[in-house]
């Protein structure tokens, strides 16, 4: 039988990315991909592999637990990527409650779904948990986050996947459930939510909208391409090691506003606008609560055990990005008005 692989918040940014690579990659696998097409899933983003025999889309919640019980005695899904979460720390702040509950009891009960349906016969079976950098802390000027590192998460967001962290390797340790765990630091590519920084910023240059930039901008942020990410996952999940965690960097440390200043000065390039233009947007505002000062990975683990290394710099990658988003600006509109969720109701009418 094909192996069965529920891949949760797979109509989001990273999710689409890791649906596509399986689905095309692996024509011996189902793929299920569930996910509640909340703000951020867009299901948009896979039309290209909606139709393959091996792909079948579920939307559903993860907190509903009579739900998830329900799909997995249907499905009998051999593992489990789990990416479903909410992620952005602004919102975190503004609604605790919520992370909590997708972040933390979601976790739970899909854990708790996979044990029940298994009972202990854990061969070839395995959860996978996805988790972010931002569990660790905040760094000083020097110094990475390892795997060892110890946890000391600083906003809601932060302290639910860390949380939900605890949660996979306790399951791991009481009920010897076979998992892996992979912190990754800032992703950024094709198909972002304009919520985040890289597809904010590059709307709102299109837009000549104003650029507001936190503080003074000299937070610091590991970046990751999203589809190096992709590849990083697919070689964790058939290769990395029962109950190992993998730190998944980019080797990309930048500040904010160096950042958003090559941001403005590839944009006027690839415009035709005068250099400069795009700078003038950059606005100064008020910083966030619990603002992390800086988050550096140490990837050296995944790079010599697995072989992985990210496969384009941050100025190769973030060319890439304003590349495609200046060549689905339909997207990009569809997406900050709300009118991709039109999308689901048109194709998916009947799920």
């Amino acid at each position: 039988m094909k192996k069965r692989i529920l891949i949760t918040g797979g109509a989001g940014f990273i999710g689409s990315h890791l649906v596509r690579r399986f689905v095309r990659k692996y024509s011996d696998y189902h793929i299920y991909n569930l996910d509640l097409l909340t703000y951020a899933g867009n299901l948009e983003n896979l039309k290209d592999i909606e139709r393959s025999e091996n792909y079948t889309f579920i939307k559903g919640d993860i907190t509903d637990q009579n739900f998830i019980n329900k799909i997995f005695e249907k499905y009998k899904f051999d593992s489990v990527i789990h990416l479903a979460a909410e992620s952005h720390v602004d919102r975190s702040i503004n609604d605790p409650l919520l992370f909590a509950k997708t972040n933390i009891l979601g976790t739970m009960i899909l854990l708790n779904s996979f044990k029940e349906l298994w009972k202990n016969n854990w061969t070839n079976k395995l959860f996978y948990h996805i988790s972010t950098d931002e569990v660790y802390g905040s760094l000083g000027e020097a110094g990475l986050f390892k795997e060892d590192t110890s946890y000391d998460p600083n906003s809601p967001y932060s302290a639910s996947k860390a949380s939900s962290d605890h949660f996979v390797r306790a399951y791991g340790e009481t009920y010897s459930m076979p998992y892996v765990i992979t912190n990754c630091s800032n992703n950024y590519g094709p198909y972002q939510f304009p919520e985040k920084l890289i597809p904010l910023f590059i709307n709102n240059i299109l837009c000549n909208k104003s650029l507001p930039v936190y503080g003074d901008g000299n937070y610091t942020r590991d970046w990751l391409y999203v589809v190096d990410h992709a590849k990083a996952i697919d070689l964790v999940f058939h290769k990395g090691k029962n109950r190992h965690t993998y730190n998944i960097g980019g080797f990309n440390e930048w500040k904010n506003i160096d950042l958003v200043k090559l941001l403005c000065d590839l944009l006027d390039e690839k415009l035709d606008r005068s250099k400069g233009t795009s700078r003038q947007l950059i606005t100064f505002v008020k910083d966030r609560a619990g603002h992390d000062l800086r988050y550096a990975i140490d990837a050296n683990k995944i790079q010599s055990e697995l072989g992985w290394s990210p496969s384009v710099t941050f100025e190769q990658g973030l060319s890439k990005t304003i590349d495609w988003y200046l060549q689905n600006k339909l997207w990009l509109e569809n997406t900050t008005s709300g009118r991709y969720k039109e999308y689901y109701k048109n194709q998916y009418n009947n799920v």
